[in-house]
């Protein structure tokens, strides 16, 4: 399971290294940094992940110019454990900015049930990313439009987008990203005021039974505390935690 998540999270951000004007992907031996000018101030996207410590290590000066070169602040996803990143990562200025858990579940073992088409009033299998960006920002509070400017373009058919919506708002969101016979959870978000009534754990069950009818056999995310409980309906289980080590702008 934790080789289905890292390389889905590789996947991811290859992606988001295409997702925007002036955004790329930096790829090392089993490492990929994405680079996105267009939200520069926002690490989650801004983001490394590796595969093994020795080829981040190796890669790491040259990565970490490029987003000087950018001016962005940027994050590296560290699997729990792994004390040889981390102790590199903050002697290189980095903090330790956040630890959500991974979470994974055997899709065949615990196939999902899809809800009812009317579960949710309004909502939609072919949802826009613009509406991704827009919920996101509100619903992480963390102000502006910085994943909207992120995520303005992807391959056709890279990410299926589930909407719901609540008097024509577009109010909860989440992204499913086949990675081979895995599928990630992306972007899963629902506005404040649309809380409480079911809207992201029916949203990603229809996704995850589509992404089953597509030959996906497990699925991965990386858990909020608040988004934790809806997975755990849905059959997730935790892996473990993964550490966000951010390099700030006034650390550089």
């Amino acid at each position: 399971m934790w080789d289905a998540l890292h390389s889905s999270m590789l996947h991811w951000y290859r992606l988001v290294g295409s997702g925007s004007d002036g955004a790329r992907a930096i790829e090392r031996d089993g490492v990929v940094a994405a680079l996105v000018p267009a939200s520069a101030q926002r690490s989650v996207v801004n983001a490394v992940v590796y595969e093994h410590p020795d080829a981040l290590a190796t890669a790491y000066d040259a990565i970490a110019a490029a987003y000087d070169a950018i001016g962005a602040k940027w994050t590296v996803w560290v699997h729990d454990g792994d004390r040889e990143t981390a102790e590199l990562l903050e002697r290189a200025g980095h903090v330790l900015d956040a630890a959500p858990e991974a979470m994974a579940v055997d899709l065949v073992a615990a196939p999902p049930r899809r809800p009812a088409r009317d579960a949710l009033a309004d909502w939609t299998a072919e949802g826009e990313l613009s509406d991704v960006g827009a919920i996101n920002d509100r619903a992480y509070g963390y102000g502006g439009d910085w994943f909207s400017r992120a995520l303005t373009q992807l391959p056709d058919g890279a990410v299926q987008i589930y909407v719901a919506r609540q008097e024509g708002q577009a109010v909860g969101c989440c992204a499913i990203v086949d990675n081979g016979t895995n599928t990630e959870v992306q972007m899963v978000a629902v506005l404040p005021e649309a809380r409480g009534n079911g809207i992201s754990g029916t949203l990603l069950a229809h996704g995850l039974a589509d992404a089953m009818e597509r030959g996906a056999r497990t699925g991965t995310l990386v858990a909020t505390k608040l988004g934790r409980p809806v997975y755990e309906k849905l059959g997730f289980r935790s892996l473990g935690v993964l550490e966000m080590w951010e390099r700030r702008l006034d650390q550089r």
